[in-house]
């Protein structure tokens, strides 16, 4: 059976047993549908970029599963009904990456960024950089300077 790995937000409002019992809730209809969930996790309460329904938090869970597209697309379709679900992603995947997800992880755990050279001497900026006097409102380039634009 094909790979999938789901992120789903849930309302803020709700809480962290409540948003837990809906991954239960999705397992058990992709359960029902003939797929398996392999793992599941619960990522807390995130701030979100933007709002979306009026909501600057949500609840994140991720799913890990192994079923048939038709459960996928059964499970999708509730997610996307459901009142609190706010937001559905599922991405189809070779194979299930190891361990913990990079949500997971500790700071520490994660790594390095990788090597970044060295930017070295910076000229320092002032007032202005490196653009010269640009002279009062807009000069030649039209803006505030008035009067001297003919039709």
């Amino acid at each position: 059976m094909p790979l999938y790995e789901h992120v789903f937000i849930s309302r803020q409002d709700l809480s962290n047993t409540q948003a837990e019992g809906l991954i239960e809730h999705f397992t058990a209809i992709l359960a029902d549908n003939g797929g398996k969930v392999v793992e599941n996790e619960y990522w807390g309460v995130k701030t979100m970029a933007y709002k979306i329904n009026k909501n600057r938090k949500g609840h994140y869970a991720f799913l890990k599963s192994d079923a048939p597209a038709a459960a996928v697309q059964e499970m999708e379709r509730l997610m996307r009904l459901h009142d609190d679900v706010m937001r559905v992603l599922t991405v189809k995947v070779d194979k299930h990456e190891e361990g913990p997800s990079i949500q997971m992880q500790k700071r520490d755990d994660r790594g390095e960024r990788g090597d970044r050279p060295d930017r070295g001497e910076r000229p320092e900026r002032g007032f202005g950089g490196d653009r010269g006097d640009r002279g009062g409102f807009g000069g030649d380039r039209g803006g505030f300077g008035g009067g001297d634009r003919r039709r």
